[in-house]
C-alpha cells in the first residue's frame, strides 16, 4: 500500500500501514506506568488490574522508595505492603499475591524476573497478559500484550478481529510485520487510550480513519 494512499481497502499491508503511522505520532512508546527495573515493572503490572496507571504510580512512588526488592517487600511484610497500596482496587489480594511472588522470586530465580514466560505466569498474579507486558517492556521481546484497549481497536480498526483476548493476539502476531512487533502493544493501546476510545471515539483526530473498518462502516450507515 501506498503510504500516500486513502485506501481502506482490508489488506495483508493494513496492520503495518496503520502502525507506520502511530509510529510516526509516537517513534519511541513505552509504558506509562513509572518503573526502573523488570521487578518495579512486574509490581507496577500486577497492581494496575483495575486500576489507572495514575494511581498506581501515586501508590508504588511511595512503595519503592521503601522496597524496590523483592528483597525488601518481603523484609517490609505484607501488613506494611497493604498500607502503600491501600488507595488501588483489590490492594489485600493483590498484597498476598505481591508477597508469594517475591518468595518465589527469591526461592527459585535469585531475585531476578524471569525472561521466560512459562516462569513468569507461575508467579501469584501473574496472567498471560502481564507475563506479555514484562516479556515486551522490560525485555524487549516482540510479543504483544492485548488489553481491553488493544483488543477494541484491533476488531474497530478490522486488523486482528477475534472473539477472545488469545484470539485477538494470536491474529496481531500473525499479521503485525516484525519491525513493528517490538511497539505494537503501545501504540495500540495509547490510540485506545486517548483516541479510540469506547465512547465517543476522536475520529477527527484519528491517523487512520481512512484504514478503519468501524468508521467506514459507520460513514456507510449514513
Amino acid at each position: 500500500m501506498n503510504r500516500n494512499s486513502s485506501s481502506a481497502s482490508i489488506d495483508p499491508s493494513l496492520p503495518g500501514e496503520i502502525l507506520f503511522r502511530l509510529r510516526q505520532q509516537n517513534p519511541n512508546p513505552t509504558s506509562e506506568l513509572s518503573f526502573r527495573s523488570p521487578f518495579e515493572l512486574l509490581v507496577a503490572v500486577v497492581l494496575s488490574a483495575q486500576a489507572t496507571d495514575k494511581s498506581v504510580n501515586q501508590a508504588t512512588q511511595g512503595l519503592f522508595r521503601h522496597a524496590n526488592t523483592p528483597e525488601a517487600i518481603l523484609a517490609m511484610g505484607e501488613e506494611r505492603l497493604r498500607r502503600h497500596i491501600r488507595t488501588i482496587g483489590l490492594y489485600n489480594t493483590k498484597a498476598r499475591n505481591l508477597m508469594k511472588t517475591c518468595a518465589d522470586l527469591v526461592e527459585r530465580h535469585g531475585g531476578a524476573v524471569p525472561r521466560d514466560r512459562h516462569a513468569l505466569e507461575k508467579l501469584p498474579g501473574v496472567g498471560r497478559k502481564t507475563a506479555n507486558v514484562i516479556l515486551n517492556t522490560a525485555f524487549g521481546e516482540p510479543v504483544i500484550a492485548v488489553d481491553t484497549h488493544i483488543f477494541r481497536v484491533a476488531n474497530r480498526t478490522g486488523i486482528a478481529p477475534g472473539k477472545t483476548v488469545r484470539q485477538v493476539e494470536d491474529e496481531l502476531m500473525r499479521v503485525v510485520p516484525d519491525e513493528y512487533k517490538k511497539g505494537a502493544h503501545h501504540w495500540l493501546i495509547l490510540h485506545g487510550r486517548y483516541t479510540c476510545t469506547a465512547r465517543k471515539p476522536s475520529c477527527d483526530a484519528c491517523a487512520i480513519p481512512d484504514l478503519c473498518e468501524w468508521k467506514r462502516l459507520d460513514e456507510g450507515s449514513v
